[in-house]
């Protein structure tokens, strides 16, 4: 068996994740495979995996030192570059983990927020990623430094000098500063804008990232906003007019993706991003209805709504793919109301049309 030359040229992973208490192993399955994909997003490969069924997380490693053992002899007889786990880990995790098995080793906000900085494209964009990086990084210096303190403490570590992790933990801090003031004045500017557009109906596009969120927006404004088949292809927001056929009073904005287990400090981060959504008059929930794991889905994109404060605007549900589907697909009932679509092969835009045109009251006139 030869190795492809993704294999050769990517960093060689090792996936970890855990099945914690009652969790299905399937579910766990399902999010290591969703690893996967984040992995090869950023550029790497998975090699290997390891699933662990735990009542509750290890406070030294999150897994058992068993499992600990056994991807120490996967990292050797595999050739690892890093091993990526599919939990949130604390500093002291990290650390032990990253001496135990002598290699990198990452968590999945982690690995989320490293695609973010990928694709980062706006200054503000940027400014929002780089500030969840910071205040990510922050808490974990911290618990590195109290653990150092505690294993040497006494003389050394007292009065005027500073250490290296204290050094760091300040500028850290001070970059943090500096990264909310240059946002606050992106915000302005965004408040501005939205000031011109408040004439305007306001469609807000949502969904689990890959839904196909900026292929729809594509075909609605007659936009040429980057497409691609990758996770968190779109960070930055975008707003446009839509074509021609609808009243001149509705523009549509498109989104960043979510994803189970977002960092929250993303969340956070990308605010005056999010704020285009709780100010919308109506939300597209974007699906993609050939996905086994919808349900799943767009429960992880209404809880995000609810964190935001845009619980109780008007949506609509867009099932998206449908030409990846075999049969006629007929939405389940929704209250909010559903409209089955291709918007990759223009196939069900004239119903979301009419469906749109009679939220606002108007007609194709």
């Amino acid at each position: 068996m030869y190795e492809t030359d993704k294999v050769k040229t990517a960093e060689r992973a090792i996936l970890v994740g855990t099945a914690l208490g009652n969790t299905d192993k399937g579910e766990a399955e399902y999010s290591l495979d969703e690893l996967a994909r984040l992995t090869d997003t950023a550029g790497g490969v998975e090699i290997a995996r390891f699933l662990q069924h735990r009542d509750a997380p290890s406070s030294a490693y999150f897994i058992g030192r068993g499992l600990v053992e056994r991807i120490k002899q996967a990292v050797v007889d595999l050739k690892a570059d890093l091993v990526v786990f599919d939990e949130t880990l604390a500093a002291i995790q990290l650390r032990n983990l990253s001496r135990e098995l002598d290699i990198r080793v990452i968590d999945r906000p982690m690995l989320i927020l490293d695609i973010f900085a990928m694709h980062a494209r706006t200054a503000e964009a940027r400014l929002q990623v780089e500030l969840a990086q910071m205040e990510y990084l922050l808490p974990r210096l911290t618990g590195l430094w109290e653990h150092f303190s505690r294993q040497r403490g006494g003389i050394g570590t007292k009065g005027p000098g500073e250490t290296q992790l204290e050094v760091d933990r300040r500028r850290v801090g001070q970059k943090i500063a500096i990264l909310k003031q240059k946002l606050l004045k992106v915000e302005k500017q965004r408040q501005i804008q939205r000031k011109t557009r408040s004439k305007f109906h306001k469609i807000t596009l949502v969904g689990y990232t890959n839904a196909g969120k900026s292929t729809l927006f594509n075909r609605l404004t007659r936009s040429d906003v980057h497409e691609a088949d990758q996770l968190f292809s779109t960070l930055d927001s975008t707003t446009r007019l839509v074509g021609s056929g609808y009243p001149q009073t509705i523009v549509v904005t498109d989104t960043v993706g979510f994803i189970e287990k977002l960092p929250p400090q993303l969340v956070a981060s990308f605010k005056s991003t999010l704020e285009e959504v709780n100010l919308a008059d109506l939300i597209l929930i974007v699906l993609d209805a050939s996905d086994p794991y919808r349900n799943r889905k767009i429960g992880v994109v209404e809880k995000v709504l609810r964190e935001i404060g845009a619980g109780d605007v008007p949506r609509l549900t867009i099932y998206n793919k449908i030409d990846l589907l075999d049969d006629d697909f007929v939405p389940p009932p929704s209250a909010n109301g559903a409209v089955p679509l291709s918007a990759l092969k223009n196939t069900g835009l004239s119903r979301l049309k009419a469906e749109i045109l009679s939220r606002f009251g108007k007609n194709n006139s």
